[in-house]
C-alpha cells in the first residue's frame, strides 16, 4: 500500500457540499485530478470548472469522451479513466462508498489504496466509510460535514397527488417509462434521466426540468450519485433492484443516497414512496432522516499487479485473493469473462505469445459491453478488434466506417434510438483509445457526431412521448395564479399562452381531443379561466347579430352560424316555446342571460313571421261562437287538421262562419282543413319542431324534401307526423294534402260505383306509375281491380278516326278508341249528371276561393273519406246496366263471327300486345242492405240504391235515373237558401228552375 500521509476523508450525507468543497480545493492547486462515479456527473463538474478557469486548461476523460487541451492543468474523469502516475498536486475521488459495490467496487478500492496527490488527497463519501478508511489508511484525517437542510419522510403518496418539483425513482427502464407516461397524462410531462443516456441527452432533459418546462423528474438511481438538481421531494416507486445477477432489496444507506437529492442548499426536502412500493418501516425512515447506517465492513478488491507473460498468468493474477480481512475478492467482471472466452480461441492463443500481445488482449477485453446483447456476441466483436490490432496495428478505416454507418440513423422509436446509442458508445470508446485507429481525431469526431445526432433524436422522442408542453405550460401558469392570455381565431381555434387547447363552439369550449382523459380537466380549467373575457365579447357580438345569422334545426337546436348555442324546449303555449342556452358555467350568468334573450327574440319573431296567418286567426276579435271555437282548433293543430277529426264541427258551421274563416285563408278540403300558406317548406319545418316539442318526443321527425308530391311512409314515425308534414298517408306512400284535394276534384267527376280508370292528369299530378297510383287509391278507400287487355295500336286509332263521324252500326259496340276506355264509361258519363247539391265545398287547389266568397250549401251526403262514401259517388247517377243497354252491346258481347274495326284477323291475334289497367270502385259502396239503412233510413229490399255489382254483377232493378224511390222515416229537411255570392249559385238556380 502507498503511504497514508496528507489524506483527508470528507464524509457526510448528501447536500453537504462535499463535491463543491473538492472543486474549490483542486482549483487552489496548480494541477489536480478528480474522479467521479458517472460520466454524467463528470460532465457537470467539467462544465463548472470550465466556467471558472476556461476550457484551455481543463480536460474531460471518460470511457467515451476525451477532451484534452495541450495546456491541461485540471483533469475531470470517471474513476475508471483516471490517469495514473501523473504526479498532480491534488487528487480527489468522489462517492468513495462505492468501494463496496459488487460490480465496480474494485476500481474504487484500488483508487483508495493507491491513488494519491503530491500535496493533497481527498476521498468524498458517506460516513459509513469512516471505519474502513481508518483501518486501511492509518493516519488519514477526517472531516465531517453536516447536511445543510432537513430531510423528512412523508410516507406513501399517489403519483396523481405528487407535488411539483418531485423526482420519482425507478430501477428499470420499463418502470421509468411507465411512470413518465403516467405523469404526462396527469401532470403534463416529466424529464427522464438514466445512466444509460448520453451526456447530451441527459443534459437536455435536466435542462428542461431545471428551466421549469416540466415539474417532474423520473430517473433511475443514477441521480443519487452527486447530480445537483432542484428537487423538493423524492418518491421511490420500488424498494428493490436487479443488481446484474439477482433482485435484492435496497439497503438503507442506498435509499438515503437517493433520497438525499431532495432539498438543495438551505431548502428542506422530503422523501416517500409511491406506486406499488410498500411504506418504509419506522426504523429505516428514521435511519435515513438521522443519517445513521451500518458501517461498511467489507470492500471489494481485485489485484492491480497484473502479470502479462501469458493469458494463463494474467487470469491467475486477476484471481488472486486479498490479504487484508476487510477486503473481499471481486466477483468475475465482464472483462475477465471476455478474457476467459477469448483465451479459448486457437487463433487468439496463437497470437498471444508475448507480453505486449497479452497486454493488448487485456486492453481489448476491457471494452465495456455497452450493447448488452450476449456474452458470445460481445466476445466475437472483441476477437475481431484484437485480430485487426495485432495483425495491422490498427482497426481498418473501411471496416470501422461500416460499423458506424450502420448506426448512423435517427429514425425509430425510443427503444431503437437507445440501442443505437449503446452501440455507438462502443465505437466512441474504441476511438478514444490511443493508437487503435489511423486518424484518432477523425474517428473521435465521427463517433461523437453520430452520438450527438442520436442523443438529440432520443431527447426529441423522449419529449414527444413523455412531455405534453401544452398541459405543462397551463399547469405552471395556473400554479402561479397569473392571468393567462387567450386568443380565439376567426375559425374558433383557442390558444392559451400560445398553446392550442381546443375550439370555442358558440359559447362552449370544446377541448382538443388529442389529450388523454387525465389531461382534459387541466386543459379545460386553464382554457375557461383565460376565456372569460372572450365570452363577454362574443355575447355582445351575438346579441347584435341579425336574424339571418341564426337558425333552428329540425331537432329543435338553435345555431349561430355553424355553432350550437341553444335548443328549444316546450313552453306553456305551443306557439311560445322556451329557450335553453348552451353556455359554459364559467362564462357567468350575464353572458347566459344575454344569449337567452337574443335566442328568445329570434324564435318569437320566426314564429310570428312564418305563422302569420295563424297568429292573425288567433287574434281576430270578430270571430264569435262556433267560428271562434273552430279557429282555436286550427291554432292548436298548427294550421293543418284532418277533416275527419272535425267533421261535426264543420257541419255545424253556417255560411257566415265559413266565410269569416275563409278570409284568413282556411281551405275546407275534402280530406283536410288547412291553411295553404302554412304548407310551404319553412312553416312546415317549424311546425314539425313545435309539434314534436308539444308531444315531448325524444327524436323529432324530419320535414320531407321540398317539391315532392308523394313520399315513402316511415313506419317508425309517430302518429300525426304525416299531417304535420303536410301529407296524408295512402298505402305505402303519403301524398301532399293540397295535391290530394286536386285529385279529389278529379275523382268527384268519376263514376266510382260502376268503376273508372286513372286519367293521365291523375297520374301527372301525383307523379306516380300506374301500380303506385293503384296503391294510393286503395289507401284512400278504393278497390283496385287489375286486368289485362289488348293494347290499342296506332292502326286502331286510325280506323277509329276514320269512323269517328259516322253513326255506329246497330250490331257494333261504341267505344272511345283514343282513350282506351270501356263503352260503359262513355254511357255512364252521358247519363244524367249528379246533383250539384251533393257536391262538397272542396275547391280545386289550383284556384282557391277568394276571401269572403261563401261556399255552397252543405250536402246531405258524407264527405269523401276513408270511412265514408264520397259525396260525388252517392249522387244520383244512371245505373250502369241501363246505360249499357241504351248504348248497345258491351265490348265483350261482340259476336265471335264479327271483327271490330282495326282488329287483326284470327291468324294475327297471337301477335297482339297486352296492357295492364286498373278499374277503381269505391271500396265501401257495396256492404249490403244494412249500410243503406244506416245512411239513408229504412230502405226495403230490392228498392233504393242498387246493391249489386253493376256491369260485373248482372242486371240491376230500376229504370232511368236512380232506378228506385228513396224512402226515409225522418221528415224532409228544409231546403237551404242559395247564397247569391256562391260561385255555384247560377248553376244551382238553373237546376232548381228545371225541376
Amino acid at each position: 500500500m502507498a503511504g497514508e500521509t496528507r489524506v483527508t476523508a470528507v464524509l457526510g450525507p448528501t447536500n453537504t457540499g462535499k463535491t463543491t468543497y473538492a472543486i474549490e480545493r483542486m482549483l487552489a492547486h496548480r494541477t489536480g485530478v478528480i474522479g467521479l462515479p458517472l460520466r454524467l456527473l463528470a460532465r457537470e463538474v467539467y462544465d463548472r470548472i470550465v466556467a471558472a478557469r476556461g476550457p484551455s486548461v481543463v480536460a474531460l476523460v471518460t470511457g467515451e469522451e476525451r477532451i484534452v487541451p495541450p495546456r491541461t492543468q485540471y483533469w475531470v474523469c470517471t474513476v475508471e479513466a483516471m490517469p495514473e502516475g501523473m504526479g498532480c498536486d491534488f487528487l480527489a475521488v468522489d462517492e468513495i462508498q462505492l468501494c463496496a459495490d459488487p460490480e465496480r467496487g474494485h476500481v474504487f478500492t484500488d483508487r483508495l489504496l493507491r491513488a494519491r496527490g503530491l500535496h493533497e488527497t481527498l476521498f468524498l463519501g458517506s460516513d459509513t466509510m469512516r471505519g474502513a478508511i481508518r483501518e486501511l489508511i492509518p493516519g488519514a484525517q477526517f472531516m465531517q460535514r453536516d447536511r445543510m437542510s432537513d430531510l423528512t419522510y412523508s410516507g406513501p403518496k399517489k403519483i396523481s397527488r405528487m407535488r411539483p418539483r418531485s423526482a420519482i425513482v425507478g430501477f428499470s427502464v420499463e418502470n421509468v417509462y411507465a411512470i413518465a407516461e403516467l405523469i404526462r397524462r396527469q401532470k403534463g410531462g416529466a424529464a427522464v434521466v438514466m445512466g444509460a443516456l448520453s451526456p447530451r441527452t441527459r443534459n437536455a432533459q435536466v435542462e428542461m426540468y431545471q428551466n421549469g418546462e416540466v415539474d417532474f423528474l423520473v430517473a433511475t438511481d443514477a441521480i443519487g450519485m452527486g447530480l445537483n438538481l432542484d428537487v423538493d421531494h423524492v418518491a421511490f416507486s420500488a424498494l428493490s433492484k436487479f443488481d446484474g445477477r439477482r433482485m435484492r432489496m435496497l439497503a438503507p444507506n442506498e435509499l438515503a443516497q437517493i433520497a438525499g437529492r431532495a432539498g438543495r442548499g438551505m431548502k428542506d426536502g422530503t422523501f416517500g414512496v409511491t406506486g406499488e412500493a410498500a411504506p418504509l418501516t419506522e426504523d429505516v425512515a428514521r435511519a435515513i432522516m438521522d443519517h445513521r447506517f451500518t458501517p461498511q465492513k467489507k470492500l471489494v478488491w481485485r489485484n492491480s499487479a497484473l502479470q502479462f507473460g501469458s493469458t494463463e498468468r494474467l487470469i491467475a493474477s486477476l484471481e488472486v485473493s486479498p490479504e487484508h480481512e476487510m477486503l473481499v475478492r471481486a466477483r468475475e467482471a465482464d472483462d475477465l469473462g471476455a478474457l476467459r472466452a477469448l483465451s479459448q480461441v486457437p487463433e487468439i492463443m496463437a497470437r498471444c505469445t508475448d507480453g505486449p500481445s497479452v497486454r493488448l488482449l487485456w486492453d481489448v477485453c476491457r471494452i465495456p459491453d455497452f450493447r448488452g446483447i450476449s456474452h458470445a456476441e460481445h466476445a466475437g466483436l472483441l476477437e475481431a478488434i484484437f485480430n485487426f490490432l495485432h495483425e495491422r496495428g490498427q482497426i481498418p478505416d473501411d471496416w470501422l466506417a461500416r460499423q458506424i454507418k450502420r448506426i448512423d440513423r435517427t429514425d425509430g422509436d425510443i427503444d431503437a434510438l437507445s440501442k443505437r446509442l449503446a452501440f455507438i458508445r462502443t465505437w466512441t470508446y474504441v476511438a478514444q483509445r490511443r493508437g487503435w485507429t489511423g486518424d484518432e481525431s477523425h474517428w473521435r469526431d465521427a463517433a461523437r457526431s453520430v452520438e450527438d445526432r442520436l442523443s438529440d433524436a432520443l431527447h426529441e422522442r423522449l419529449t414527444q412521448r413523455f412531455v405534453d408542453r401544452r398541459t405543462s405550460v397551463l399547469l405552471r401558469r395556473l400554479g402561479q395564479k397569473e392571468a393567462m392570455v387567450a386568443d380565439v381565431s376567426n375559425t374558433g381555434e383557442v390558444t392559451v399562452e400560445g398553446e392550442f387547447v381546443g375550439r370555442l363552439e358558440g359559447f362552449r369550449f370544446s377541448q382538443d381531443k388529442g389529450g388523454a382523459p387525465a389531461e382534459t380537466k387541466t386543459i379545460k380549467t386553464a382554457a375557461l379561466q383565460a376565456l372569460v373575457p372572450q365570452f363577454h365579447l362574443r355575447a355582445d357580438r351575438f346579441y347584435n347579430a341579425p336574424d339571418t345569422e341564426i337558425d333552428f334545426t329540425e331537432q329543435g337546436g338553435l345555431m349561430w352560424g355553424k355553432d350550437a348555442v341553444g335548443k328549444l324546449v316546450a313552453g306553456a303555449d305551443l306557439l311560445k316555446p322556451q329557450v335553453e342556452v348552451f353556455v359554459d358555467d364559467i362564462a357567468g350568468p350575464d353572458v347566459a342571460q344575454k344569449v337567452q334573450r337574443r335566442l328568445q327574440h329570434f324564435i318569437d319573431r320566426k314564429i310570428a313571421s312564418l305563422f302569420e296567418p295563424l297568429m292573425n286567426l288567433s287574434r281576430d276579435e270578430t270571430l264569435t261562437g262556433l267560428a271562434r271555437g273552430f279557429a282555436f282548433r286550427m291554432v292548436e293543430a298548427l294550421g293543418v287538421i284532418p277533416r275527419a277529426e272535425v267533421a261535426e264541427d264543420v257541419k255545424a258551421l253556417d255560411q257566415d262562419a265559413r266565410g269569416a274563416l275563409r278570409k284568413h285563408g282556411i281551405r275546407f278540403g275534402q280530406f283536410t282543413i288547412f291553411l295553404p300558406l302554412l304548407l310551404k317548406p319553412a312553416p312546415t319545418r317549424l311546425r314539425l319542431v313545435l309539434w314534436s316539442l308539444g308531444k315531448g318526443l325524444g327524436e323529432f321527425p324530419e320535414a320531407p324534401p321540398p317539391g315532392l308530391v308523394t313520399i315513402p311512409v316511415d313506419p317508425a314515425a309517430p302518429a300525426g307526423a304525416d299531417t304535420m308534414s303536410g301529407y296524408r298517408i295512402a298505402g305505402e306512400r303519403a301524398i301532399r294534402i293540397d295535391m290530394l284535394e286536386r285529385l279529389a276534384d278529379m275523382l268527384r267527376a268519376e263514376n266510382s260505383r260502376a268503376g273508372f280508370e286513372a286519367k293521365a292528369d291523375m297520374l301527372s299530378i301525383t307523379g306516380m306509375t300506374l301500380d303506385q297510383f293503384a296503391d294510393l287509391m286503395q289507401g284512400l278507400g278504393y278497390r283496385a281491380e287489375k286486368g289485362e287487355r289488348e293494347k290499342v295500336k296506332p292502326a286502331d286509332a286510325a280506323v277509329a278516326e276514320a269512323t269517328d263521324g259516322a253513326p255506329a252500326a246497330p250490331d257494333m259496340p261504341v267505344m272511345d278508341v283514343g282513350s282506351a276506355e270501356p263503352a260503359e264509361r262513355l254511357t255512364t258519363e252521358s247519363a244524367e249528371p249528379a246533383d250539384p247539391l251533393a257536391v262538397t265545398e272542396a275547391e280545386p287547389a289550383t284556384q282557391p276561393p277568394s276571401d269572403g266568397v261563401p261556399e255552397p250549401a252543405e250536402s246531405t251526403e258524407r264527405p269523401l273519406t276513408a270511412d265514408a262514401v264520397p259525396p260525388a259517388l252517392v249522387a244520383d247517377e244512371a245505373p250502369a246496366d241501363t246505360a249499357a243497354r241504351d248504348s248497345g252491346p258491351a265490348v265483350d258481347e261482340v259476336p265471335s263471327h264479327e271483327t271490330p274495326p282495326g282488329t287483326a284477323p284470327d291468324s294475327e291475334v297471337s301477335a297482339q300486345e297486352t296492357e295492364v289497367f286498373y278499374t277503381f270502385t269505391w271500396g265501401r259502396a257495396n256492404r249490403g242492405a244494412g249500410q243503406g239503412a244506416r245512411r239513408g233510413g229504412n230502405r226495403p229490399q230490392g228498392k233504393g240504391k242498387p246493391q249489386g255489382k253493376g256491369k260485373r254483377g248482372g242486371s240491376r232493378p230500376g229504370g232511368k235515373g236512380d232506378g228506385a224511390q228513396k224512402y226515409s222515416a225522418r221528415p224532409p229537411k228544409p231546403e237551404k237558401k242559395i247564397d247569391p255570392d256562391n260561385p255555384f249559385a247560377a248553376a244551382l238556380m238553373g237546376l232548381k228552375d228545371s225541376k
